[in-house]
């Protein structure tokens, strides 16, 4: 019997999978547990209905990170932060502190857990960031922080 996999089962397949099991085990373990339904017509249409659903959401979530990219990619964001005379910030610039001046720069939002930075920013200067947008993509920031006027 065909059946389309509505879980993983060990031994038979990921969820999703048109498998063939045996009637038996069809029957008595995977449909009354709900772990697969039957291959007929009207199910393996809605799975295909399904898989190019999920096709076209993909697509559009990568159409999404590289415009985010192209509003990101070498934008300058400068950030005030306190510090001492030396030029020694008074702790550190955070992720979400950068991520938040990113956002507000560029009008688009960045998640802190987005952002690649390579060590603690503790001194003032300039920074190259890097915005990890998922599927591969990134965009690079350069991020200068400056001293706080009072």
């Amino acid at each position: 019997m065909k059946v389309i996999l509505q879980a993983d089962v060990k031994g038979h397949g990921k969820k999703g999978d048109l498998v063939e099991a045996s009637d038996g085990y069809a029957r008595n373990y995977l449909l009354p547990r709900k772990l697969a339904i039957e291959a007929n017509a009207s199910n393996l249409n809605t799975m295909k209905l399904q898989d190019e659903a999920k096709k076209a959401k993909l697509e559009r979530d990568r159409a999404a990170a590289e415009a985010t990219k192209k509003q990101l990619e070498g934008k300058a964001v400068t950030l005030a932060v306190k510090c001492g005379a030396s030029g020694r910030l008074f702790g550190a610039v955070t992720a979400a502190e950068a991520a938040e001046a990113i956002s507000k720069a560029a009008g688009v939002e960045v998640d802190k857990r987005k952002l690649s930075m390579d060590e603690p920013i503790k001194a003032l200067g300039s920074y190259k960031l890097k915005v990890k947008l998922g599927f591969d993509i990134a965009a690079n920031v350069n991020l200068t922080v400056t001293e706080a006027k009072d």
